[in-house]
Order: structure tokens, then C-alpha cells, then sequence
């Protein structure tokens, strides 16, 4: 049978390539990626007119803001790269901004729909009863 590990492993030992990528990228270069992801997606969230933090009580709003889930999103997007070794420019800085400023786009016009708040506990009785 294959044994993909080993495969992977075996020959992944014999040349520099990763998956599409022939660079390996250091800790300092993943960490710069993150904070820029987390920091372009903050700031194209604040120009958009997100608010900062969501509507209080805080544990029980479905809000969007700014600080959560934008940047939740954008890490999370951009760790599916980093895994998948797809790096594009500069040590994947330029993919960081691309995918902060494509969250904050998505947090702001699509996130409503794709992921909907839940209905209230109180809207399907009547006020008669």
C-alpha cells in the first residue's frame, strides 16, 4: 500500500521542494505574516465602519466588530496557505495583506449570510398569552 508520510518525507529529504514552493520560510517570517494579516484586516475593518467591539453585553452578542471575527478569519485563512506552502511575494507578506483586507471585506458584507444569528428565544410566541 502507499504510505504518504514516508513518501512525502523521503522525498521531500532529497530536494527543498515543498508542494508548489521550493523556499522554507522561518518562524520570524510566519510571525510577521500573522501580525500584518491581523493588523491590514483591523484597520480596512475600522475604514469600513465596523465598530471596534460589538454591541455589550458582550457574552451574548452576535455582532461583528473590528477585533472579532475579523482578524480570527484572516489568520485563519492565512494559516490554510502556510500550510498548503503557497507563500506568493516577499515571504508571504503580500498574501497576508491580500487576505486582511479581503476578511475585513468579507466580515463587513458576507458574514451575515453565510453565517446567520440565531433567532431570538421570544419570536415565536405571542404577546397575548
Amino acid at each position: 500500500m502507499f504510505d504518504l508520510v514516508f513518501d512525502t518525507i523521503y522525498f521531500a529529504s532529497f530536494s527543498n521542494f515543498y508542494g508548489l514552493s521550493n523556499i522554507s520560510l522561518s518562524s520570524f517570517d510566519i510571525l510577521l505574516a500573522y501580525v500584518v494579516a491581523i493588523v491590514c484586516s483591523i484597520i480596512v475593518a475600522l475604514v469600513l465602519r465596523l465598530p471596534l467591539l460589538p454591541s455589550k453585553p458582550y457574552r451574548y452578542s452576535f455582532d461583528v466588530s473590528a477585533l472579532y471575527p475579523t482578524p480570527i478569519i484572516a489568520i485563519g485563512i492565512l494559516s490554510i496557505f502556510l500550510v498548503l506552502n503557497y507563500t506568493f511575494m516577499y515571504n508571504g507578506l503580500v498574501l497576508a495583506v491580500v487576505i486582511g483586507v479581503l476578511s475585513a471585506l468579507f466580515v463587513k458584507y458576507l458574514f451575515d449570510f453565510v453565517f446567520p444569528k440565531p433567532l431570538d428565544e421570544n419570536a415565536g410566541e405571542d404577546i397575548n398569552e
